[in-house]
């Protein structure tokens, strides 16, 4: 895994996680009792978007470390996940020349 795949991974990780992460703890402006004009009541009333994204930042950075661990150290290759033979054993994966 080169750099470039790395940090795709870690964006792909990071952004699945801060969508689990953002719905977590939120109270709507119903039940925090202050609705502003013009928004509905189950509009969020404090996002907390930068302690989020903090949590989730953690999150990912463990979670990456676990993927990029597995991927450099061969524990599991392409060749392990084809399930429809479309890989011969040993063969690379990049043609030489």
């Amino acid at each position: 895994m080169g750099p470039t795949s790395a940090i795709v991974m870690f964006a792909v990780i990071w952004w699945m996680i801060f969508l689990i992460v953002l719905p977590l703890r939120n109270v709507s402006q119903g039940e925090a009792g202050v609705v502003v004009p013009g928004t509905h009541k189950s509009a969020p009333a404090d996002v907390k978007i930068g302690r989020k994204a903090k949590v989730t930042t953690v999150w990912a950075i463990g979670i990456w470390i676990v993927f990029a661990s597995i991927i450099w150290s061969g524990a599991i290759t392409l060749q392990d996940i084809d399930w429809f033979d479309r890989m011969e054993r040993g063969q690379p994966l990049v043609q030489p020349g």
